[in-house]
């Protein structure tokens, strides 16, 4: 053969050799970390290129086409052009050889799907990953029937300009992008999309059931909780009156013959302020109960602060109405519930008359979206043992309770009621002595 025929077809050899060294390398890296389909038709295609230049360099060299050395460049030949074919267009029975793995880990994903998911969220993000997988592709979202994201894996950069594969189902959507390496989807990938579709919906249906029994049985066991709390208040607290009044009556039946009129009209008096103190527990339960269940009704309306607050006094104080001292800071008309005002000022008052020393002082102004009442006594202040406890129910400190008739409920019910309105009632100890509640109610 001519020399220059044999420089030129070894210059052709080395260039080819370059490119397929070149083409090889590309083509494996870029089937790593891809799924498997992606991953082996890519190595599939770095074979094909590597055959193929053994078979063209082994051709070259192989003088008598008869020899071993021309069988195995047929061979290879033949290798190259067969993975050629399984790397562009691999057979449907090849692909699912190739899922064998990403299939035992989608099943497991359908399983925990049916089996663990107890949220939204967590169904499409179980079922999410290994379905990408699955398909070979590198990117995918599950959006309910409101069309809110609920789980999204590698979706990419540019995926607002792309147009994804799209799989809907009732009450879910399932987006997919192609990854470059597996640019088309078959039959076969198109069904399992549509089958993790239909799946997700099914979950989705059932963690909304799951939900609405769970919220079903949580009211039902608050409801249960509250019968009980109210039970064990009323019981608890009616106890002590109902003897009471057990005994005076029975000591007017079965000794009144023998009692001096003197007595009698002891123990009339005595049952009246028993069933008094009754009414008034039973009051307290009732807006208890209500508070706890949510059930009291807050309806603001335009008042006059400085007339509201000095009818409330009036009331609360009685007698003692010129022990209380009253101010209004600032616009006088505010729109609250009226109900709520007097319920809280109106324990607080009497609070400060019974247990605090004149004079007492009710403040009250607006302060941006909301009216601000303070009413502060000049007494001893509250104990500091009771001072994180001041709110609970039955708090009272030993001296008060000793000294003074109460049933350790009106701060709690106080401090209910405000927070129904969407406000609150704090405790401040006043300076040098004596104590200082802070009303916050939102305006309208």
């Amino acid at each position: 053969r001519p020399t220059g025929f044999i420089v030129y077809l070894l210059a052709f050899l080395v260039h080819w050799s370059v490119l397929s060294i070149v083409v090889t390398v590309r083509l494996w890296r870029a089937g790593h970390d891809q799924p498997a389909v992606a991953r082996t038709r890519m190595r599939m295609l770095a074979f094909a290129a590597v055959a193929l230049t053994i078979a063209i360099v082994g051709s070259a060299a192989a003088g008598d086409t008869d020899s071993p050395a021309a069988l195995a460049v047929q061979i290879l030949a033949l290798a190259s052009g067969l993975a050629s074919v399984l790397g562009l267009e691999p057979p449907q029975i090849v692909r699912f050889s190739w899922r064998a793995v990403e299939q035992q880990r989608f099943q497991e994903a359908i399983r925990g799907l049916m089996t663990l998911a107890t949220t939204r969220a967590e169904v499409a993000q179980r079922v999410l990953g290994p379905a990408a997988a699955l398909v070979g592709a590198r990117g995918a979202a599950i959006l309910d029937a409101d069309g809110n994201v609920l789980a999204q894996q590698f979706v990419p950069a540019g995926a607002a300009g792309a147009e994804p594969v799209r799989v809907d189902e009732p009450g879910v959507t399932l987006q997919v992008w192609r990854s470059p390496y597996a640019p088309f989807f078959g039959e076969d990938e198109l069904q399992v999309l549509q089958t993790v579709a239909a799946l997700t919906g099914i979950a989705l249906d059932r963690v909304r059931l799951f939900e609405q029994e769970h919220q079903s049985r949580v009211a039902l066991e608050r409801a249960n909780e509250l019968m009980t709390n109210f039970i064990a208040l009323a019981a608890h607290e009616l106890r002590t009156p109902v003897t009471t009044v057990h005994g005076f009556v029975t000591t007017l039946n079965r000794l009144g013959d023998r009692l001096d009129e003197a007595r009698k009209d002891e123990l009339r008096v005595g049952l009246e302020q028993q069933t008094t103190r009754m009414a008034g527990l039973v009051e307290q339960l009732l807006d208890l109960s209500r508070l706890d269940a949510e059930a009291v009704e807050v309806r603001p309306q335009e008042l006059d602060l400085s007339q509201r607050l000095r009818e409330v006094v009036e009331v609360a104080a009685g007698a003692r109405a010129a022990d209380v001292e009253l101010e209004i800071v600032g616009p006088r008309i505010a729109k609250v519930d009226p109900a709520i005002v007097d319920h809280v000022v109106t324990n607080l008052v009497t609070n400060a008359l019974r247990y605090g020393k004149a004079p007492i002082r009710v403040t009250a102004w607006v302060d941006g979206g909301q009216v601000m009442i303070t009413v502060e006594d000049s007494g001893p202040g509250v104990a500091r043992e009771i001072e994180e406890t001041l709110f609970e129910r039955f708090t009272r400190a030993g001296v008060a309770r000793d000294r003074v008739a109460g049933t350790g409920l009106g701060l709690a019910i106080a401090r209910a009621y405000a927070r129904a309105h969407r406000g609150d009632l704090r405790y401040e100890r006043r300076q040098p002595t004596g104590s200082r509640f802070v009303v916050e109610l939102p305006i309208g």
